[in-house]
């Protein structure tokens, strides 16, 4: 079998007759650049998101970065991060002339850890951002707690929970990416809710940064020609906002699908002392953005290669904590500082996971990997 992480072709062909028609009408009107699709794609993002505002963009950095920059923050003032994350997340934090400050990950949802943003407080903070990484939320009451008693901003990083769910301890739920100040997402082809190319968004309640960031994105000008901020060019296109258009209703089943998939995986590896299968936190549901295992006492790069010569696709997500890339090599950390994460980057392993698996294809992965790790 040929199994691949994530299955586009198979989705596309199930939801070809809407996409394709939705692609004709951009095509028929020609408006490609904020056309009615977009404005209506937005609209109906924000109302499944329960958000006042969605601002689409051309992709999750981009929103990453439009959001900060709205935010008045200055060179200099420290942003808490993850060093357990893609590059993206401290990446437009150092653009902007930021200073990131990572701190550690919890060793069972790898999320960042409440505790450790606490401790890497200083009078120069200004923000936190924390990543819901592979598809469950951090723990948001928590720092929104912190955020509040520091006067800090929240930025959801959410490019990879899109869907989830968080629950207070009063009972309340929100959407991932809708706590914060703002949040921020991906629609990268790989999401749970991808484009055909590259998209992104950036959320919020607060009409005033709403308005601010729908000039930004667009060279800052509200008026044609005339420049109110300064600006960048980010805008998602109508061939991609249409595509999003017919995928959004779907994605809570996608969600379920992906879910189903993961189930299966855990039954398979819940007697196997060397997987340990990923942790869903009390207060997020999972939408299993990826299916990330942790190996003990196995080699790593053999089950990979193991896998790959089946025909099974697999990645590591992440190899090199962001401490210990060379681009952020920073004297204020070294090797050993972050434990856990570099744990994680040792052990992880991530196996395929999409909307559109037979059984079949589940129980190959899962015969595969236990057929190593069992010699």
């Amino acid at each position: 079998m040929n199994i691949p992480m994530v299955d586009l072709q198979s989705q596309y062909q199930r939801l070809k007759p809407e996409i394709d028609a939705e692609i004709q009408k951009v095509l028929d009107t020609s408006s490609y650049i904020n056309g009615p699709v977009v404005h209506e794609f937005s609209k109906n993002l924000a109302e499944y998101l329960g958000v006042k505002h969605v601002i689409p963009c051309a992709n999750g950095t981009d929103a990453l970065q439009v959001a900060m920059m709205g935010l008045g923050l200055k060179p200099g003032d420290e942003v808490i991060t993850t060093s357990f994350t893609f590059i993206a997340t401290a990446e437009v934090i150092a653009l902007l002339g930021l200073t990131p400050v990572l701190v550690d990950v919890y060793a069972d949802t790898m999320n960042i850890d409440t505790d450790a943003i606490r401790k890497a407080i200083t009078p120069n903070t200004k923000a936190i951002v924390p990543v819901h990484l592979f598809g469950q939320s951090s723990d948001m009451e928590e720092i929104m707690a912190i955020a509040k008693e520091h006067n800090l901003f929240v930025i959801e990083d959410n490019c990879q929970a899109l869907g989830s769910c968080f629950t207070f301890k009063n009972g309340d739920k929100k959407k991932a990416g809708t706590i914060g100040h703002v949040g921020c997402t991906s629609f990268f082809p790989s999401k749970n809710l991808g484009t055909y190319g590259d998209g992104g968004a950036i959320f919020t309640n607060d009409d005033e940064l709403a308005e601010q960031y729908k000039v930004v994105v667009n060279h800052g000008m509200k008026v044609r020609y005339y420049h109110d901020y300064i600006g960048v060019n980010s805008r998602l296109d109508s061939m991609q906002a249409a595509i999003l258009k017919v995928k959004l209703p779907h994605l809570d089943s996608f969600a379920k699908a992906r879910n189903a998939a993961a189930g299966y995986y855990n039954n398979a590896f819940a007697k196997c002392e060397k997987l340990i299968t990923p942790a869903t936190a009390p207060f997020s549901d999972h939408v299993f953005h990826q299916y990330t295992l942790r190996l003990v006492g196995v080699d790593r790069d053999a089950l990979q290669k193991h896998l790959t010569e089946k025909g099974i696709a697999n990645a590591v997500y992440y190899p090199v904590p962001l401490h210990m890339q060379k681009a952020y090599q920073d004297p204020r950390y070294k090797t050993g500082d972050f434990p856990v994460t570099e744990m994680l980057s040792e052990q992880v392993l991530s196996l395929p996971m999409h909307t559109e698996f037979t059984e079949e294809q589940l129980k190959y992965v899962c015969d595969a990997v236990l057929e190593f790790v069992s010699k």
